[in-house]
């Protein structure tokens, strides 16, 4: 009996060690380390691992296949910079549930015109404190299923439009796109944040154009999803080359369920001598305008003039009942007309 218990407990404990993930290895990368570059280590990186990459400039780029890797700089000056892998960006992700923290994306180019600082094919992706610099895209890509968390990230001078255009961000059709605490700045062309994102939320960033950047809008959810935009410093500056609106949704046609928009407490300023828009909505779901501060030529909402325009004005009840009215009154005209 005892022999059989020790083997049972040998089993379970084998079953507990096969069950549980491995913490992984730290693989160093650095001049003085066993890896010079980010691409050696990403070749031999295993599920679970660590990555940290000392202070330089690393004239590279790297394919991380493994799942649940943590990519990170180590201090200041991380700059991974102008050459690209798989002709899509500097970091290409293609394994489950990546980070990457503490370090600079610069000057990804590709022939395609959409070089990224990262280029997502697959999986979950958390981004914090990274900087992506002069990039034809900050990071593209996205997965169905998944999530993108970004915060106490910068991106400045990214985004260009030759055929398709690229973007400060351009997420796919993921479950959920958060940005959070992060700056944009001198977008190029393109939209700073465009989001194919079931659920797409904005919160505490700033947005600008400044005198020089010319991007389309601050903010595009294209296919609808809901969209929450709260707690952001806006700016459209006097050479953006969409005058339209700073947030738009819905103009490539809705393809996504959109429960609610909301946008709440932002300040937008705009510096350009055209009138603006907040939001432009073109979707059938009502948009929840409150606290937003607008200076400049800016009017809060631009969509199909109805029913929606008036929740901004009068709430959303008068607005339904006002919109009901105008209905029995096109009712009555129409009757009497024939």
């Amino acid at each position: 009996m005892t022999i059989a218990r020790a083997q049972l407990s040998v089993l379970i404990l084998t079953g507990i060690a096969i069950a549980s993930p491995s913490r992984g290895d730290t693989l160093k990368v650095g001049p003085n380390q066993t890896y010079k570059a980010p691409s050696a280590a990403a070749v031999v990186a295993k599920n679970g691992d660590r990555i940290e990459i000392e202070p330089g400039q690393y004239f590279d780029c790297a394919v991380w296949n493994a799942d649940n890797l943590v990519i990170e700089g180590t201090g200041p000056g991380v700059v991974i910079t102008d050459k690209t892998c798989m002709g899509k960006g500097l970091f290409v992700i293609e394994g489950n549930d990546t980070t990457v923290r503490n370090l600079t994306l610069t000057r990804a180019r590709v022939p395609d015109m959409n070089g990224a600082g990262i280029r997502l094919d697959k999986g979950n992706l958390t981004v914090d404190t990274v900087k992506f610099i002069d990039n034809q895209n900050g990071i593209l890509g996205g997965a169905l299923g998944t999530t993108v968390m970004i915060s106490n990230s910068a991106f400045d001078k990214n985004g260009i439009c030759e055929g398709a255009c690229a973007h400060g961000i351009y997420i796919g059709n993921v479950d959920l796109l958060r940005v959070e605490n992060s700056h944009f700045s001198n977008t190029r062309q393109g939209h700073s944040i465009k989001s194919g994102a079931l659920r797409t939320e904005v919160i505490g960033c700033t947005i600008t154009d400044g005198p020089d950047g010319t991007s389309s809008y601050l903010i595009e959810a294209p296919t609808g999803g809901a969209l929450i935009v709260r707690d952001n410093s806006l700016e459209k500056g006097p050479k953006s080359e969409n005058h339209k609106a700073a947030i738009a949704i819905g103009a490539e046609g809705v393809t996504h369920p959109t429960p609610e928009i909301t946008i709440t407490n932002n300040n937008l300023r705009n510096d350009g001598n055209y009138e603006t828009a907040l939001l432009w909505n073109l979707t059938a779901t009502p948009a929840t305008l409150n606290g937003n501060k607008l200076s400049g030529s800016v009017i809060p909402l631009k969509d199909d003039g109805g029913l929606y325009s008036s929740i901004v004005r009068f709430g959303v009840d008068k607005a339904k009942q006002l919109r009901s009215v105008a209905a029995r009154l096109k009712t009555a005209i129409m009757h009497w007309v024939q």
